[in-house]
């Protein structure tokens, strides 16, 4: 529609310059014909006013419909996300409480039988039992820690703060030298409980692509406290990777996909040999 306004704006402009060209060859001599000069060119003012008018008002109308398709777009992947979310929580929850409630009572149920095997034989065969002991102690030990961060009811319950330093106490046990949590500020609760579950999920992901593949030795997280935002810093020894060439897997967009789902901002820095470091910046407001 704009195009074709032009099209006759164009139009008629020429024909006005031819016109104006034929009269400009010969002086008007009279009066109607200077009238008539002003006339057309009031004219012609006029209608391109209007014509500009128009296209502004068209182009602003265009982008106001793109902004709108753009917003509902993002608003039902935000949806999506959401729903994927709750549904993962749930599924954690339902693995939490199989942990908990029957891999753990088995496990128990293993430790009270190989006791009794214990007490039955001979002195010099108990030594036997002790490794066997030790081990399935701690195996009982680490499902019930990790029962309690997949339930997103016992970490709002335990806190923030303490739901990370027991996921990095656990993590140190399994493989690395070091496992440090460090707290910059003062405190500042979170106002959505569904948010600083998603936060934590974000940094428990990276906890365990850390595991997976950095071959670190050390761990590090700090909470860095501003009356505006929450800063947090994870970050690895490991053999790191090029940031721009590595393939985007699942649980980076997933981690990408949380922080904006909770208007935080997320940032993954690394580079071959030199460890990872996520940065997330989470506004309190």
């Amino acid at each position: 529609m704009s195009r074709q306004i032009l099209k006759f704006a164009n139009s008629f402009m020429f024909y006005f310059n031819f016109i104006f060209v034929q009269n400009t060859d010969r002086i008007a001599t009279t009066a109607a014909e200077r009238y008539l000069l002003v006339y057309m060119i009031a004219v012609l003012v006029i209608i391109t006013s209007l014509v500009i008018l128009f296209f502004i008002v068209f182009q602003k109308r265009k982008n106001k419909l793109l902004l709108e398709k753009i917003k509902q777009k993002q608003a039902f992947e935000q949806e999506i996300v959401l729903a994927q979310t709750e549904t993962q929580e749930q599924t954690l929850k339902n693995i939490g409480w199989e942990l908990h409630d029957n891999v753990g009572q088995l496990l128990s149920f293993a430790s009270m039988q190989l006791s009794i095997l214990k007490m039955q034989v001979q002195d010099d065969v108990k030594e036997k039992f002790k490794d066997t002991t030790e081990a399935l102690s701690q195996s009982l030990h680490e499902v019930r820690q990790l029962s309690r961060t997949l339930n997103n009811e016992v970490v709002l319950n335990i806190g923030f703060e303490k739901s990370i330093s027991n996921e990095l106490k656990r993590l140190q046990k399994m493989k690395f030298a070091s496992a440090e949590l460090k707290i910059i500020g003062d405190k500042i609760e979170f106002s959505n409980k569904k948010h600083e579950i998603i936060i934590f999920r974000i940094l428990q992901e990276f906890l365990s692509n850390s595991v997976k593949y950095s071959e670190a030795e050390n761990l590090s997280v700090t909470l860095n406290y501003t009356p505006e935002d929450l800063i947090i810093t994870a970050e690895d020894d490991g053999i790191g990777f090029d940031v721009n060439t590595v393939k985007k897997g699942a649980g980076l967009l997933n981690m990408n996909s949380r922080a904006n789902l909770v208007n935080a901002s997320f940032e993954l820095i690394s580079q071959p040999n030199e460890g990872v470091k996520m940065v997330i910046k989470y506004p309190f407001d």
